[in-house]
């Protein structure tokens, strides 16, 4: 017997398609008076932007607890699609895509960390073959992990205010480099 040629694949994965729910970029209820956003661009290693990634967040809440509250994955009793979030619950997570121009934004609460406040971020994208961590950190100062760094890398992890951002006056820029010069420093987990 002849074994039959292997099928062809679709190029993947797409992302963008149905892991995104309904406002996964809105951790923190609008008008809520302590919201700020996070927001920047995801980068390749030769600068492009990269329109089709997705961001995972995690975060502690304002005062500082990691339960959270479910909410994000609420579904539609009719129809079983996905509903998102319920408005006034915050969860700790955010799911948000990059545009076509490789930009995300996020709308959440200042993190309650012990030490430096920071927001853990998921990155996964076409052509990584592993999903890669790493941290926003809303401000500088003394902590472990940048500590560690030479003060270029360590540059890679901190959030800037951005007062010229349309997004809020309460923003924070914080752009990743998936590789090259600039890289973000991503976290390895063993």
């Amino acid at each position: 017997m002849t074994p039959l040629p292997t099928p062809s694949h679709t190029v993947g994965p797409f992302y963008g398609y149905a892991l995104p729910f309904p406002d996964g970029e809105r951790m923190a209820p609008d008008g809520h008076p302590d919201r700020i956003v996070l927001h920047g661009h995801v980068y390749d290693g030769e600068g492009a932007p990269v329109p089709d990634a997705l961001l995972d967040f995690w975060q502690a809440a304002p005062d500082g607890s990691l339960t959270g509250a479910p909410g994000s994955m609420r579904r539609d009793p009719v129809t079983g699609g996905h509903l998102g979030r319920n408005g006034t619950d915050f969860t700790g997570f955010g799911r948000v895509a990059t545009d076509a121009d490789g930009h995300y934004a996020l709308a959440t609460l200042p993190p309650g960390n012990a030490g430096l406040p920071y927001i853990s971020v998921c990155v996964f994208a076409r052509g990584l073959l592993h999903h890669l961590f790493t941290r926003a950190y809303l401000r500088d100062g003394a902590d472990a992990l940048l500590d560690a760094l030479p003060p270029e890398r360590r540059a890679t992890l901190i959030a800037r205010p951005d007062e010229t951002a349309a997004t809020a006056p309460r923003a924070h820029r914080f752009d990743i480099r998936l590789q090259g010069e600039g890289e973000t420093v991503f976290l390895e987990f063993a």
